[in-house]
């Protein structure tokens, strides 16, 4: 036994000996991620280019996420106002029309209620009656005067005396309750018009995402740019990567965001929007995608969103736009920006 441990050991160490006289020296190389350690072909499989990858945020900036089986509704009546505002346009402009249209109706059947219990309908042309409201003659005329009175226009023909106080209370209710009306609708709807995500419709990202060499380090690459000659004050930019995970407890996470350094730590996240920037994220350790090799890359089902916010300059609103970054090209880009 002792014989063959000593012969075994022999070999070994000529193999070691001719190894150490056949091999070159050892250059120990910098640690570089897969896209650049790994060999692969240039063109990209076409296959997984054209298929069809469920969005999370579509290219539009709006988030492609429905809530279903939802419980407690209620919890959107209390809060109506950003309710309505996020509602569509159409059923938008159908609540603000059958608001005032109800709030008329709803008075006007109560001026005719006072003025019919009154007895001003059986006085009608009677100069000796006074009646709470002159020349009321029947449910119509009752409407417009609830009309006239809600909306401030006062013709002067249909006017309340001073011989009915129920029709006093009456007038200092729907005034008091039209003005609610009227603040809280055309709030409502000029918070609509100028919502200041619209602003983003003239923020506009590179068509697609780069991954090259950038001052000897790999960097994922895209460009941003403001068509507006208005300014984006106290821009900032971030980036999230939407991506399928299991933890080490074996806990399947469908939709985990992981946040990608677009120049945090630098400043560099803090953006003078004057002209277009290019927005750069170092691939290193502690990058997200440090372990996915070029190959890996096209066939991953992962996605990039970015989110721009700042101030507009013109009105003071936040503004924030939402771009998803879909396609990863392995080959530098220096071409304009565009939406994408």
């Amino acid at each position: 036994m002792a014989k063959l441990t000593e012969s075994m050991t022999n070999v070994l160490e000529e193999d070691s000996m001719e190894q150490d006289i056949e091999s070159p020296v050892t250059i120990h190389q910098p640690k570089l991620p897969k896209q650049a350690r790994e060999d692969l072909p240039k063109n990209l499989n076409k296959e997984c280019a054209k298929r069809k990858i469920q969005r999370y945020v579509r290219k539009d900036g709006k988030c492609n996420v429905h809530h279903g089986n939802v419980r407690e509704t209620y919890r959107y009546l209390t809060d109506i106002f950003t309710t309505l505002v996020d509602l569509k346009w159409r059923f938008n402009l159908l609540i603000f029309v059958m608001v005032y249209t109800v709030t008329w109706l709803f008075f006007g059947m109560i001026w005719w209620l006072i003025a019919y219990m009154r007895g001003d309908m059986d006085h009608i042309g009677d100069s000796t009656w006074t009646p709470c409201v002159s020349n009321l003659n029947g449910f119509v005329s009752a409407f417009l005067f609830s009309i006239e009175t809600e909306t401030t226009i006062g013709y002067g023909y249909r006017v309340i005396t001073d011989k009915c106080p129920e029709g006093i209370i009456l007038l200092l209710v729907q005034s008091v309750l039209g003005s609610i009306v009227n603040a809280f609708m055309v709030g409502c709807m000029f918070v609509k018009i100028s919502q200041p995500k619209k602003r983003a419709e003239t923020l506009v990202f590179s068509t697609n995402a780069v991954i090259s060499m950038r001052d000897g380090k790999l960097c994922l690459m895209f460009r941003v740019g403001d068509l507006r000659n208005s300014h984006i004050v106290e821009a900032s930019i971030r980036a999230k990567l939407i991506k399928s995970k299991q933890t080490k407890e074996g806990e399947f996470i469908p939709l985990n965001q992981t946040d990608i350094n677009v120049g945090y730590y630098t400043g560099d996240d803090r953006l003078f929007l004057v002209s277009p920037l290019i927005i750069s994220h170092e691939i290193n350790q502690q990058s997200p995608f440090w372990e996915i090799s070029k190959a890996q890359l096209p066939k991953e089902e992962l996605e990039i969103v970015v989110i721009l916010e700042g101030m507009v300059e013109a009105t003071g609103n936040i503004s924030y736009t939402l771009c998803k970054v879909n396609a990863l090209i392995l080959e530098r880009k220096t071409s304009g920006f565009a939406s994408l």
